[in-house]
């Protein structure tokens, strides 16, 4: 199996994304993850640039590594310094990186217009700053920068300018996209072209500007590249990187190339979502191998098809990236959705085909009126478990009363009082929240949590609110989706109503009633 080369620069290129900002620990934690996944290189940032990258450098060093490399990224030296005496070169060396990627210039545009030098005089850079770098022990890979616009607008120079870097020691040339414009067919030919002329290993470095950073970078491995640059879930700068959580699994699993140490792509998604979350950017979750989406399947026509075999409307099993498939119940569902559910949630269940009908027309039904079970599975199985006669909710409400008060000058406050019943029991009390949903939240539990204290573990973790029909303005009918976890999983639930407070009870008491039914405090 023949190996190409992952370097990832989430750290440094990814985190010069939009509203993304690491912190140091955060670089410590990601770069041991990416290790666990079996990355190759990992680009910690530009320690000549500030000192939180320099801090990275030490304590990583302090960390053990079970395979991945180290790399550090730069410059070329100044114009107007020698290459031992530049800044940038020497806090690359001070970093204590046996790796680094330099970038230079390729397009004689960029030489004559930004850097106002001479063509040669940039060469010059580049030789000098890689043969001090090499000297000092370093493997350097040389990132060209907007290699393809300078192929296209002076071939000669950009050639030259990658001999150089050859000839000075580099021990790989990465080709970079930079303004992420070029297309396929044009990487397909430079590449094709660059690595029959060169004996080290040549690389690309694609850009997303044309939403064509991943393809870019496979197609460039099958002109002969074998060293891949980007970051996970593909974050950077204007439209990110190349998407290395898609390019790794398209490589290894269907081209037949080894990417990542071990059986690595199986955490791709693991790892997707991990730093989804570390970079405070949600995971789209139609996100090609590990979004939600990305082998959920919703028609029942494709569902009937996927239970017989799931090749008719997979391109990969769904476990091979560390995803798993998923059946989704709607308006568009068939008995073979509801089968399916029936199956997955290994629920004790007629298998009579009216009672079947019965189930779907009521979900239906429900959907008319502004439910969306795909988006809320816990509230899914809870329906289902009330019509096998499984369920029993454990309380039953009473009433409650909720008074909202805005004062000058003052932010508004909101208390709930509640009665409930637990049995024969009943439960009278109160409590104040930043909100009405709040207060009410805080009420319910206060009077659950003494007949089931295992609920002191849950927590709330999303809630959002979708107005179903703005013409009716504000008494438009509401759908809630509340998300909720404890220490072992997390869940949705659901409520609909034309009143907010009404709807956010549904979901609350949906998520309650999922979390005792997984937990068994409870029996029929």
């Amino acid at each position: 199996m023949e190996k190409v080369v992952i370097y990832d620069t989430t750290l440094r290129d990814g985190s010069q994304g939009e509203g993304i900002s690491f912190s140091i620990q955060d670089k410590v934690n990601i770069t041991m993850k990416l290790d666990q996944m079996g990355v190759d290189y990992v680009e910690g940032g530009w320690p000549g640039s500030n000192k939180k990258d320099m801090e990275f450098f030490k304590l990583i060093a302090q960390s053990e590594l079970k395979h991945v490399k180290i790399s550090a990224f730069g410059s070329t030296r100044r114009p107007d310094v020698e290459a031992k005496d530049d800044a940038n070169l020497n806090a690359l060396i001070e970093s204590g990186a046996k790796t680094v990627a330099i970038f230079g210039k390729s397009w004689d545009f960029h030489v004559t217009e930004a850097f106002k030098i001479p063509l040669e005089e940039n060469l010059k850079m580049i030789r000098s700053s890689i043969e001090y770098l090499v000297a000092n022990g370093i493997e350097v890979f040389y990132d060209a920068e907007h290699f393809f616009d300078g192929y296209k607008g002076n071939r000669l120079y950009a050639m030259a300018t990658i001999r150089t870097a050859e000839d000075s020691g580099a021990s790989a040339i990465v080709l970079c996209d930079t303004n992420g414009g070029t297309l396929p067919s044009e990487v397909a030919t430079i590449v094709s072209r660059v690595a029959s002329e060169f004996s080290i290993p040549v690389g690309v470095h694609c850009h997303n500007d044309g939403d064509l950073a991943v393809a870019n970078s496979i197609i460039a491995v099958e002109s002969g590249a074998r060293h891949i640059q980007g970051t996970i879930n593909g974050i950077g700068e204007r439209c990110g990187n190349a998407n290395l959580i898609s390019i790794i699994p398209n490589l290894e699993l269907k081209m037949g190339y080894q990417c990542l140490e071990g059986n690595g792509v199986s955490h791709i998604t693991e790892v997707a979502h991990y730093i989804s979350e570390i970079a405070n950017m949600k995971l789209p979750s139609n996100q090609p191998f590990v979004g939600q989406s990305a082998f959920a399947h919703k028609g029942g026509i494709h569902v009937s098809a996927v239970l017989k075999d799931p090749k008719t409307y997979e391109h990969l099993e769904p476990e091979l990236v560390g995803n798993k498939r998923r059946v989704l119940v709607s308006e568009l569902s068939g008995a073979s959705n509801l089968r399916y559910k029936i199956q997955e949630l290994d629920l004790d269940f007629s298998e009579d085909n009216k009672i079947h009908k019965a189930i779907i027309a009521k979900v239906k039904e429900l959907e008319y009126e502004g439910y969306q079970f795909e988006g809320a599975e816990g509230s899914f199985e809870l329906l289902l478990k009330k019509e096998a006669g499984q369920y029993n909710p454990g309380f039953e409400l009473e009433s409650f009363h909720i008074n909202t008060v805005k004062r000058k000058n003052k932010p508004v406050g909101s208390e709930s009082s509640i009665k409930i019943k637990v049995g024969e029991a009943e439960y009278h009390t109160a409590a104040d929240g930043i909100g009405p949903v709040d207060a009410l939240n805080n009420a319910i539990r206060k009077s659950l949590e003494s007949f089931y204290p295992n609920l002191k573990e849950m927590r709330l973790i999303d809630y959002k609110v979708r107005v179903l029909d703005g013409k009716e303005a504000t008494r438009s009918k509401v759908r809630v989706l509340i998300e909720s976890a404890d220490k072992e999983q997390s869940w949705t639930t659901i409520g609909v109503s034309h009143d907010i407070i009404e709807a956010s009870w549904i979901a609350l008491t949906d998520s309650i009633g999922y979390k005792l039914m997984k937990d068994d405090e409870y029996k029929k």
